[in-house]
């Protein structure tokens, strides 16, 4: 990564786009702000940035060696969190950009976590079960100095999951000498996972959705909605909505887009995926023999509806497919998947968006509720899982919307200056020792 100074202002810039784009939206809302320099410039940086290697014996005997990394972006308002992501675009510019979101993710949560991320440069779909282990187990071993309970909690990402969780603490577990479950999230929930954890990012972006139908005055019974990506995130999303009166008339996976005017019933969509696993690999490929019309998957973005989903990857929202957007309320409930050129296209349309960090904050949000469970050696239900998680859901965007109604921001602007107060009061009001 080039760490780059900008001439006339001396604020960073990177060659990283993640990176850049999470830079250039910081300092657009401290501008915005009246931020003072002194805490700009201590928040343009990570706080602690690791480059691991990861010796890997493959199955045939030779060894691999792989590249990882950790960022802790802050600690200002208490332990870093962030997933674990094992892709071949993984970078330590990538960790450090969607680490510093995940800062800002936590304080609009309104919950006691800074900003972390981590991740593995492979493909991770090339390697065994074995393999896969090895990997995991020498990963969390080179990271295990500045991951603990009280100063960095991952959690799963992309191409991660509840056994790769299991790896990393069976491994730090064994080598600090005692068991400590709130080390990390996105346990399975046989072994101190948390009931609720699977459909929390879900239920919060549907969450998100219906709060803005509610401030818009508009009847659940009478919107329509696409959700693109029905993987964990999108597939809860559109039952949640679903349940809640809304017509889902399009859902997406890597398969395609499946459509129907007149509404797709979404539990059907559940139960086709998860019939014969084997051969659908958890797709939604023929689910057109479902009372459906198959179409290409990024045509999902023109159809005619109320309220888009994006639940899937990042800049799918981009300048080129901005202008084929039908609806006119977004809910991001994926990572960045709106550039910010498409962003100002949309605003400047009349589309009203809520963005990543706000309407996916539930699967942090719900990750705290693991590491609080774990902490107190006690499960709760899943209603009283699911009741706080709504709740607090239900605050953080009413303070989000009112603050962009009373001062005629973006929602985005909005959330970016809350998020950003919380946590450079409390590092002017702890000082800079250390």
């Amino acid at each position: 990564m080039a760490d780059l100074i900008e001439e006339g202002t001396g604020r960073r810039r990177s060659d990283n786009e993640l990176l850049d784009t999470a830079l250039r939206d910081f300092y657009s809302a401290a501008d915005y702000m009246h931020l003072d320099e002194k805490l700009v410039s201590i928040l343009s940086f990570a706080e602690r940035r690791i480059d691991v290697s990861v010796p890997v014996e493959m199955d045939d005997g030779s060894v691999q060696v792989f590249k990882g990394y950790r960022v802790q972006h802050s600690t200002a308002l208490g332990p870093s969190k962030g997933g674990i992501r094992y892709a071949m675009d993984v970078t330590g510019a990538e960790c450090e950009g969607l680490a510093m979101l995940m800062t800002w993710k936590c304080s609009l949560g309104g919950i006691p976590y800074g900003g972390g991320k981590g991740g593995i440069k492979c493909d991770s779909t090339k390697l065994s079960k074995k393999e896969r282990e090895r990997m995991t187990r020498t990963y969390g071993a080179r990271i295990a100095p500045i991951v603990g309970r009280w100063s960095d909690v991952p959690a799963p990402d992309m191409y991660t999951g509840g056994q790769e969780m299991v790896w990393i603490m069976d491994t730090i577990c064994k080598m600090l000498g005692h068991f400590e479950p709130a080390i990390l999230t996105g346990k399975p929930i046989g072994y101190w996972g948390a009931i609720g954890r699977t459909e929390a990012t879900g239920r919060g972006a549907a969450t998100c959705g219906l709060e803005l139908m509610k401030a818009r005055g508009l009847d659940p019974s009478k919107i329509t909605a696409t959700v693109q990506g029905f993987g964990n995130v999108g597939s809860y999303t559109a039952q949640i909505l679903q349940q809640a009166g809304v017509k889902i008339v399009a859902i997406s996976d890597t398969t395609g887009t499946y459509y129907n005017p007149n509404g797709i019933n979404i539990d059907k969509a559940f139960e086709y995926m998860n019939t014969n696993p084997a051969q659908r690999g958890g797709k939604l490929r023929g689910f057109e023999k479902e009372n459906c019309e198959k179409i290409p998957g990024d045509e999902i973005i023109g159809l005619d509806a109320d309220f888009f989903f994006p639940c899937a990857l990042q800049g799918v929202l981009n300048k080129d497919s901005a202008p084929k957007l039908k609806a006119k309320y977004v809910v991001e409930g994926a990572n960045s998947p709106t550039t910010p050129e498409a962003e100002e296209y949309l605003t400047d349309n009349g589309v009203i968006l809520v963005p990543d960090f706000l309407a996916n904050s539930g699967g942090v949000i719900g990750s705290y509720f693991e590491w609080a469970q774990n902490l107190q050696g006690w499960s709760w239900t899943e209603e009283e899982y699911n009741t706080r998680l709504v709740d607090l859901i239900k605050n953080n965007f009413c303070k989000v919307w009112n603050y962009a109604e009373e001062n005629k921001v973006t929602m985005r602007r909005s959330a970016y200056v809350n998020a950003i107060k919380r946590v450079a009061d409390v590092v002017d009001m702890r000082g800079l020792y250390l």
